[in-house]
């Protein structure tokens, strides 16, 4: 796992981007230190998290919003299901997304949020906690400009307002009944622009290399697993991969233990068209047809069964 780039983003991007670039074209993978997500921030959301996830059934299954696709509030056990999958993940998870002013031109793509009544500070905490991530990961962003031989501020317009999704995941202790077959994140790729995942400290999440090797990735605590995805391996033209990763289930006495960790699914704006950038095609290469983010996130999320 040496070769997965393992970075400061306190140091200047020039210094970072191509041993950043060289990591997500490879593995499509890095891990990232020094990202200025407070730690006592972090501290409360996993605290809340925790608690949110030991309500009652019913009283979480109240927060489901049923058409929603999963895009805000709660998803139960047992919904989701990967790509060509057989069974579904054995995790259930809360999605917070952007709040966007009344009248906002985007509105009609993008549904307000839900807020727990039960658990006070629920909303400041991860409000705040979603604006950090968006500015960490503007940052990454910078940082993947400036290897692309982009300006860095490039990709500044394509997320503003973007359908960005913080995820709040939790792996209950393996149940006795749990399908064949079934793991608590099966074999996928992301749908979106890059993911940021704090809490990959717990082993269990692994990538597929390009030998159909899986490898763990296991950043120090407080570090950002962050890997590519397929909206911008789209953009790159597969310059910068999305690749396959799962979580493994755990055995002897981790299988007895919950998991809880917080993706943040960076995402382009709905109406930003996906066209391989000119430098990303050589002479000859065929490119993916361009199409909108927001049309390219409802087929996936057909694929997963969440729309």
């Amino acid at each position: 796992m040496s070769d997965i780039a393992s970075i400061s983003l306190a140091r200047p991007l020039n210094d970072i981007a191509d041993e950043l670039g060289r990591s997500f074209a490879e593995y499509g993978f890095a891990i990232v230190r020094d990202h200025a997500i407070p730690q006592d921030l972090i501290d409360r959301a996993e605290e809340l998290a925790r608690r949110f996830f030991a309500l009652p059934e019913a009283t979480k299954r109240a927060y489901r919003i049923e058409g929603g696709g999963g895009a805000r509030g709660y998803t139960p056990f047992g919904t989701e299901i990967a790509k060509d999958a057989k069974v579904h993940d054995l995790k259930e998870f809360w999605h917070v997304g952007r709040s966007l002013p009344e009248g906002h031109e985007l509105a009609g793509v993008m549904a307000p949020n839900v807020w727990p009544d039960e658990i006070p500070a629920f909303r400041e905490t991860f409000s705040e906690l979603y604006g950090a991530f968006e500015d960490t990961g503007r940052r990454i962003l910078s940082a993947i400009a400036i290897h692309l031989g982009l300006s860095r501020d490039w990709f500044d317009a394509t997320v503003k307002d973007g359908n960005s999704v913080m995820r709040l995941l939790h792996y209950p202790p393996l149940p006795d009944d749990a399908p064949a077959g079934a793991l608590r994140a099966a074999a996928h790729g992301d749908i979106n622009t890059i993911t940021l995942l704090l809490g990959a400290e717990e082993a269990g999440l692994e990538l597929l290399d390009r030998n159909g090797n899986w490898l763990p990735i296991s950043p120090p605590e407080g570090a950002l697993a962050v890997n590519i995805g397929d909206m911008l391996d789209r953009l790159t033209n597969s310059h910068l991969r999305s690749t396959t990763h799962r979580v493994v289930n755990p055995g002897g006495e981790r299988a007895r233990h919950a998991r809880y960790s917080m993706p943040f699914f960076l995402h382009f704006r709905p109406d930003f068209l996906i066209e391989p950038l000119d430098a990303c095609v050589g002479p000859g290469e065929q490119a993916p047809e361009p199409i909108t983010a927001h049309d390219f996130l409802q087929q996936r999320l057909r694929e997963i069964g969440l729309a």
